[in-house]
């Protein structure tokens, strides 16, 4: 009989036990499906927390766009919304009835864009004055406010960006002069706005809001537990390590260049009328907070997978097998 196979007391060799492998594939199964969940979700919680703040953080949000009150773009836009804003108001039949009638129309079109070069002018001095940053805050603040009510009401009231403050600046502005003294009696204290959001598109933006507010609570927490249950249950720890740190590397990559497409559709489908300069500055700033963190994502993972593929291997205990294991002899008895 041989000494290299355990023996029963009657003569008979027990048959040795397979290890459970249909258990393991199941476990390392569950360990992928699970990585590849939380790295899905991760550029979706960042979405969804990047939209629940800048819609409800009204402090986060005016400190997102306060640099934009000294953008040249976005300057240019607002002397140009002001000023046509005022010059609809700039009557001149008083000053040409004196002129024969034959010549007013040439002398309407002189007066007119003198008068435009003019309040031009005098509101590029208030918008780049020392005091347009703190307008511009405020301005922001407010139309930021009658966002969250919007969002909060059941109504379908727009959203503008109201320049009265700017207004009630080139006002004071103007009278300092004579010639700004008619100007100003026949301004009105309101009038000049900027639509940020139409009624058709407030109920919407509502219905992302509240996906995004559920989804910056749950979609986080999701994504984290994911990852380490992932990881957990992987047999072999390290190679999942480094594959989720680049699938969320690469789920990043992906955010940042649908965040461009995006940026660039929302360019193309704004209406002549709206400085193409001034918006993609507005969007840059709004969308910066998320574009940095989709990249801080991306150099964290890229960093983790690199320093883990590149780290020691360290010694695993052989597993002892059936060969390796003592045995005893035992002699059966003689048959008949």
């Amino acid at each position: 009989m041989s000494a290299s196979a355990p023996a029963r007391a009657d003569d008979r060799v027990a048959p040795a036990r397979c290890p459970p492998r249909r258990a393991g594939r199941g476990r390392s199964s569950a360990g992928a499906a699970l990585l590849v969940l939380g790295t899905l979700l991760l550029p979706l919680s960042l979405a969804a927390v990047w939209a629940r703040t800048e819609l409800t953080d009204t402090d986060r949000y005016v400190a997102a766009v306060a640099p934009l009150a000294r953008d040249p773009a976005v300057q240019n836009a607002i002397v140009d919304d002001v000023t046509n804003g005022v010059m609809p108001h700039v009557r001149l039949d008083g000053l040409l009835k004196a002129v024969p009638r034959a010549e007013r129309p040439a002398l309407r079109r002189k007066f007119t864009r003198g008068i435009r070069e003019f309040v031009d002018k005098q509101v590029r001095q208030v918008v780049t004055g020392r005091t347009f940053p703190a307008v511009w805050t405020g301005v922001h603040r407010t139309a930021h406010r009658a966002l969250d009510g919007s969002l909060a009401a059941s109504g379908d009231a727009p959203v503008a960006l109201d320049l009265s403050p700017v207004i009630e600046r080139v006002r004071h502005q103007l009278s300092g002069n004579g010639l700004g003294l008619d100007i100003v009696r026949k301004v009105p204290p309101t009038g000049v706005s900027i639509v940020l959001l139409k009624s058709p598109d407030v109920p919407r933006l509502r219905a992302g809001f509240q996906a995004a507010r559920r989804g910056a609570l749950l979609l986080p927490p999701a994504s984290a537990l994911c990852l380490l249950g992932g990881l957990l249950l992987s047999r072999r720890r390290r190679r999942a390590l480094v594959c989720a740190a680049a699938g969320c590397a690469v789920t990043c990559v992906l955010l940042a260049a649908a965040l461009a497409l995006l940026r660039s559709r929302l360019l193309d489908a704004l209406p002549a009328a709206v400085s193409r300069p001034a918006a993609d500055a507005y969007t840059a700033a709004l969308m910066a907070p998320l574009r940095s963190g989709a990249w801080t994502v991306i150099g964290t993972a890229t960093a983790t997978a690199v320093l883990a593929a590149a780290a020691p291997l360290t010694a695993r205990p052989r597993r002892r097998t059936a060969l390796d294991r003592p045995h005893r002899v035992v002699v059966g008895r003689p048959r008949r």
